[in-house]
């Protein structure tokens, strides 16, 4: 492959810089609803219909929007229906794990086209952004050269304060504590000249599920993804929230009790690394959990007891996220067979029944629909918002 593919800034998506306002508020739309007529596209705007026009055949000429086939109602013209082109942008996402990683090709709507994994014991600088170069320059291998232009950019989902993740020691320890002063940016711009926008992993994650799983039928919720470690995020008016420093909605970091009492965080009580260290005393090879295409039916021994302790720890904590914002819903997600994840959530609903709610409006508990890739997914949701939607904190919700 050439070297400016790389290395050159795709053109042609976009002759005239970043979108305008009006521009992303039309490919906003398309993007929560999919597929809108131009006349709802007026009426959901408040533009007027010759601007809602004017700028879908400049969208269009740009190959960043498509009409679909007229539908003919019981009166009046046929409806032609707008959608977002697939084929009109793309984004890399990274996600940064403690087993893994995973490096994936968004499209513009949101299908993941190409993927790839690798594993490892402990995720060091020099091994994970060495396989960010190489599997970046597949991903682009992927495409055709005219879509080689429109990927806009890399996002990467890492958790917060990673260089603590350890318990390593020696040069080992040492090498591992650099990730505290990696610019990722800097790093990616050795290999890359597209843009890096980084992310806490567990809001990556958020991020996903509220543009292409269940986060669009709520304004509020709080989300829950179990790896390694849980992490979590919060939606608030139709957005994920960030906060402050990018750490808004770290529900790992909660504070339970453990058996002896002892002041314990979520992330001690509620993670998959505790069915790890089951399945290694019970002499249990562990990636057996992480064997694609995921299978846990010969570990239900030990799974079964991690779920319900699990569910007990995150139908308490889903009460102590309520007791602040009266959530509508607790969204629960990970990277487990989707029948875990189902059996898991309906014992958090079980538990909740006779938690102690006084005072409180216990919040629907409902399934995460992006699974394991959720991190990933969100990581390159990034540089697609940056470029061509609109900020959601300017309240979507409405539109």
């Amino acid at each position: 492959m050439d070297g400016d593919i790389t290395t050159t800034r795709r053109r042609g998506v976009n002759q005239s810089g970043l979108r305008d306002h009006n521009e992303r508020l039309i490919l906003s739309v398309l993007q929560r609803h999919r597929t809108v007529p131009a006349a709802e596209l007026a009426r959901r705007t408040g533009l007027s219909k010759p601007t809602v026009s004017t700028i879908l055949r400049n969208l269009e000429e740009d190959g960043l929007v498509r009409r679909g086939d007229p539908v003919r109602g019981k009166v009046g013209k046929p409806s032609t229906p707008i959608e977002l082109d697939p084929d009109g942008a793309f984004s890399v996402g990274l996600k940064i794990g403690r087993r893994s990683a995973d490096l994936l090709l968004l499209d513009f709507v949101g299908t993941v086209r190409e993927q790839l994994h690798t594993s490892y014991d402990y995720p060091m600088p020099d091994a994970v952004f060495g396989f960010l170069k190489a599997g970046l320059k597949d991903l682009l291998e992927s495409l055709p050269a005219n879509q080689q232009k429109r990927v806009c950019g890399i996002g990467i989902g890492t958790p917060f304060e990673l260089w603590k993740w350890h318990d390593l020691s020696g040069l080992a320890a040492e090498k591992f504590r650099s990730w505290k002063d990696v610019d990722f940016a800097q790093e990616v711009a050795h290999f890359s000249n597209l843009p890096v926008y980084v992310v806490n992993d567990a809001t990556a994650a958020c991020h996903a599920e509220h543009l292409y799983g269940r986060g669009k039928e709520y304004r509020d919720f709080a989300y829950f993804y179990i790896g390694s470690f849980i992490g979590g995020g919060i939606a608030l008016n139709g957005t994920v929230f960030e906060g402050n420093k990018g750490n808004a909605g770290a529900l790992g970091s909660m504070r339970t009790t453990g058996p002896l009492g002892e002041s314990q965080q979520l992330i001690d009580t509620a993670s998959l690394h505790l069915l790890e260290a089951r399945l290694i005393e019970a002499g249990i090879d562990p990636d057996l959990m992480w064997k694609k295409p995921q299978d846990w039916s010969r570990l239900s021994r030990y799974v079964d007891p991690w779920i319900g302790e699990t569910a007990q720890e995150l139908a308490k904590a889903s009460l102590s996220i309520c007791s602040v914002i009266d959530f509508e819903a607790i969204l629960v997600d990970g990277a487990f067979p989707p029948e875990i994840r189902e059996e898991l959530v309906e014992r958090v609903r079980r538990y909740l029944v006779n938690q102690d709610k006084r005072g409180l409006i216990a919040p629907t508990v409902e399934i995460g629909t992006v699974g394991e890739n959720a991190r990933a997914i969100g990581a390159a949701s990034g540089p697609i918002f940056a470029e061509y939607l609109l900020d959601t904190n300017a309240g979507l919700s409405s539109i």
